[in-house]
């Protein structure tokens, strides 16, 4: 092989003048000559392209909405900082995790909590930080845009909890007795009915892990620190009861349809 290569590029060169110092095709200069002869060297199979790294799989998603258009509820400072370095920081450390585990440059996102227990606590608290945002900001509206529960929602909502205000409360003191930083979320458990449970950290109902109530998540909301404390301090029951106002109905019904079909 390495002979065929040597008598093929000496033909080549005394074809086109190289050898007599020449400016072959018109004036070709040496940075073309050294692509063609990287070129021949690879077909010849002498030398190997180095393989290309995986490219970033996640991507941190725009909101859905300007970062002021929840207030009062959350005011758009909050927004920006929860979304833009908080969340933003929660991808870069699931992308850093790709050369690792290189799977995951090609895992769904949704479905890769159902395994997350097969890796480490960067992969469980990233991806779990990435999925749970994600999802955070298409669950909220500005306020008056977000709709009303549908009426099959609300049909479950009665049969698991009694009335929707029944509900809210329940899910309220969820939230305010999570300790330190966490979740709390509406799921639909698998057997189709709704129920509410708290995670701590970044976990989420679909994450394979022991004392987590498992479920699909229709509703959440982030208790963690940053996603209040500049307006509402130390005041976490004022902000979540604020928050129902920005609550996107419209994309619960649709989550909670999507569970039954």
């Amino acid at each position: 092989m390495l002979s065929r290569w040597i008598k093929d590029v000496s033909w080549l060169f005394c074809r086109t003048g190289l050898r007599r110092g020449h400016r072959p095709w018109g004036g070709v200069g040496r940075g073309s000559w050294l692509s063609l002869l990287l070129s021949v060297l690879m077909g010849f199979g002498i030398l190997q392209a180095a393989p290309m790294q995986a490219a970033a799989e996640f991507n941190l998603p725009p909101l859905p909405y300007s970062a002021n258009a929840l207030e009062p509820a959350v005011d758009g400072s909050t927004m920006k900082i929860h979304h833009d370095l908080h969340h933003s920081a929660y991808v870069a450390n699931l992308n850093a995790q790709i050369p690792t585990f290189p799977e995951l440059a090609s895992a769904d996102l949704t479905t890769l909590q159902g395994s997350i227990s097969k890796y480490s606590a960067a992969v469980r608290n990233n991806a779990g930080g990435h999925y749970n945002h994600s999802l955070f900001w298409t669950v909220m509206a500005p306020a008056g845009k977000g709709g009303q529960p549908s009426a099959d929602l609300v049909k479950a909502i009665k049969l698991a909890f009694g009335s929707q205000q029944a509900m809210q409360q329940q899910f309220n003191q969820a939230a305010a007795s999570r300790f330190g930083s966490g979740w709390a979320w509406l799921i639909v458990k698998p057997d189709g009915a709704l129920a509410i449970t708290s995670t701590p950290n970044q976990d989420n109902p679909l994450m394979d892990l022991p004392d987590i109530e498992r479920g699909t998540p229709i509703l959440a909301l982030d208790v963690w620190e940053h996603a209040y404390y500049l307006n509402y301090q130390n005041r976490r029951p004022e902000y979540i009861n604020t928050w129902w106002n920005v609550v996107n109905w419209k994309d619960v019904n649709s989550r909670y349809m999507a569970t039954r079909n």
